[in-house]
């Protein structure tokens, strides 16, 4: 029986740049999110006096936390190959960011439908009914700029933390944080430190879905 190759130290510290890179953050500051000592993933610390440095569990276990990402997410940045879907690009639909609001891009469940829309070729994306929205403007910096592609997945499983795109009953189409979930209350964070807290009561929105990836 042939033997596996162990996980490579380039792997792990580039899992950690890839899993940094696509929630909008800089190595040192995803450890900074993570409420870990800034330095801790900084290149220059990865080897020491010609020792390699791994990132340790508790560090990992945190990063993960703060990107709503799971191991099998991360299992995927690190060797692709565990997910076929990811091997190869494959077209999704992608729209611009004030075109979402519109009439006719979406269902009641918040799936994509209806014509006008572009594509763009995105790899490893497993959701079929993933789709892209395209940043205009700078209401969602420091997070997302202009021109940035969110990829969304209608189908992905949502917890407190994650960054989600939520269409309202009058069309308003917006990309936050979620803070809060409950059965009366939906709290929604702005990236933007100038735009203040959304609440609103889940019959406000027509739906919530989950920012899976984001092409930065």
């Amino acid at each position: 029986m042939s033997q596996k190759p162990m996980l490579s130290h380039n792997q792990i510290w580039e899992g950690i740049d890839a899993l940094a890179a696509a929630h909008g953050f800089s190595p040192s500051g995803l450890a900074k999110r993570a409420g870990l000592d800034p330095t801790i993933f900084n290149r220059s610390k990865r080897s020491q006096g010609g020792k390699l440095r791994w990132p340790s569990t508790e560090s990992l276990s945190r990063v993960l936390q703060v990107t709503g990402a799971s191991i099998a997410d991360f299992a995927q940045l690190i060797v692709p190959e565990m997910n076929t879907a990811s091997r190869d690009s494959r077209p999704i639909p992608v729209i611009g960011f004030a075109q979402a609001g519109t009439q006719g891009f979406f269902d009641d469940g918040g799936f994509p439908v209806g014509g006008g829309w572009d594509t763009v070729n995105f790899p490893g994306v497993g959701d079929e009914n993933a789709y892209a929205l395209e940043i205009s403007g700078d209401s969602m910096l420091p997070v997302y700029r202009d021109g940035d592609i969110v990829v969304v997945s209608p189908q992905a499983d949502i917890r407190r933390g994650d960054r989600v795109v939520a269409k309202t009953r009058e069309g308003e189409v917006m990309a936050k944080q979620l803070l809060r979930r409950t059965a009366g209350r939906v709290e929604l964070a702005s990236f933007n430190p100038e735009f203040p807290l959304r609440t609103f009561s889940p019959g406000d929105l027509s739906w919530i879905a989950r920012i899976i990836w984001a092409s930065q």
